[in-house]
């Protein structure tokens, strides 16, 4: 059997192993969906508008349309006369031709033909082309869709939009309570999960791993020295084991390597482990599947210190206060403290923790 290697020089640092698990991966095929079940998936291409929009000047408010150089001056002590009664519009509608402002309800008095307020040229209107420019992009290719940008895309009536979705196949072994986690995770970074029984016997699990129908796979536990831990030994059978034990704590016996032509990510069992594998290896995993472009880093001041050992890449869990970020705890942190996380930090190998107040680039969970 395939056991975790026993010392820190023997470990893969992070930064290798992260390179090494991308390098196993390729974008996922692009697939149209409607813009409501977007959000969170990354952009396959541009979405560039062609047309600008409003077609016509559109009202912003309710009010009546006028032309505001007709009107100049206009008060009630001195009314100005028009040919015609304006037109009442509603928020929303285009503006008749040869008006470019819009009015408030009490600036017409007894004579629907005498104006006793004056508008700027534009006032209460959007203009031709100034709600969506036209060229302008809506996203770019390896974005993160947001809610906000859905709410462009519906205006410029495009009502499906490219993304890239990997789907990941999480193999757990009963009791699970780590896969709904890791999926809720997947999902709000635009992934989809499936979860299936981890075999527990080493034949049973290599066939799991070259199961089609999945872009990578994640096995959760089984991955220390313990009798029954035989994912490293399936997967070296299945495929190509590429790492087992890696510099970084809590997580040392997390591993990866590849199955049936897709990457295959070992977890370890116990939940501080597991997560912090996911966090320093499973993130740039699904990124380098979603074609994703670099996130734009978070930066939290530290509201009191942070210890690492050196040689090791430290996950540390942090919880956001009105400060900062508090270290909640990171090796061996206890449920009850894990469970106030939303955040976390991972200290770089070469680093031995910080001090109070050190500002520090998070990850938020």
């Amino acid at each position: 059997m395939v056991t975790p290697r026993a010392s820190t020089t023997a470990l893969m640092p992070l930064v290798e192993a992260v390179a090494a698990l991308a390098g196993l991966a390729r974008p996922v095929a692009a697939e149209a969906v409607a813009w409501p079940e977007a959000p969170g998936a990354v952009a396959a291409r541009d979405v560039v508008i062609a047309a600008g929009l409003p077609e016509r000047r559109t009202a912003l408010r309710d009010g009546w349309a006028v032309d505001a150089a007709s009107i100049v001056g206009a008060s009630p002590y001195a009314p100005v006369p028009v040919s015609r009664p304006p037109a009442w519009v509603e928020a929303g509608a285009p503006l008749p031709a040869g008006t470019d402002a819009l009015l408030v309800p009490e600036a017409i008095g007894a004579d629907p033909r005498e104006i006793e307020a004056e508008a700027a040229p534009g006032e209460g209107t959007r203009a031709a082309g100034a709600e969506l420019p036209p060229g302008a992009r809506l996203v770019a290719a390896g974005e993160r869709l947001s809610p906000l940008r859905g709410l462009a895309l519906a205006a410029a009536g495009l009502s499906r939009v490219a993304v890239r979705r990997p789907r990941l196949r999480l193999l757990a072994a009963a009791p699970d309570t780590l896969s709904p986690v890791l999926g809720a995770w997947i999902a709000a970074r635009g992934g989809v999960t499936e979860t299936a029984p981890r075999p527990g016997e080493t034949g049973d699990l290599v066939e799991a791993l070259r199961r089609p129908g999945a872009d990578a796979v994640l096995v959760i536990g089984g991955t220390g020295p313990g009798r029954r831990d035989h994912a490293a030994e399936a997967l070296a059978r299945a495929g190509r084991l590429v790492a087992h034990g890696l510099a970084l704590r809590p997580g040392e016996s997390a591993g990866f390597g590849e199955a049936a032509g897709r990457p295959v990510l070992l977890l370890p069992g116990r939940p501080d482990a597991a997560l912090a594998a996911w966090l320093a290896l499973g993130r740039p995993l699904l990124a380098a599947l979603a074609g994703a472009a670099p996130a734009l880093p978070v930066i939290l001041p530290l509201t009191r210190k942070v210890a690492s050992v050196i040689g090791m890449t430290d996950v540390v869990f942090l919880r956001r206060t009105p400060d900062g970020v508090e270290p909640l705890g990171g090796a061996e942190i206890p449920l009850h403290r894990l469970a106030l996380a939303d955040a976390a930090l991972l200290v770089p190998p070469a680093q031995e923790g910080y001090p109070a107040g050190t500002p520090v680039e998070v990850l938020p969970l």
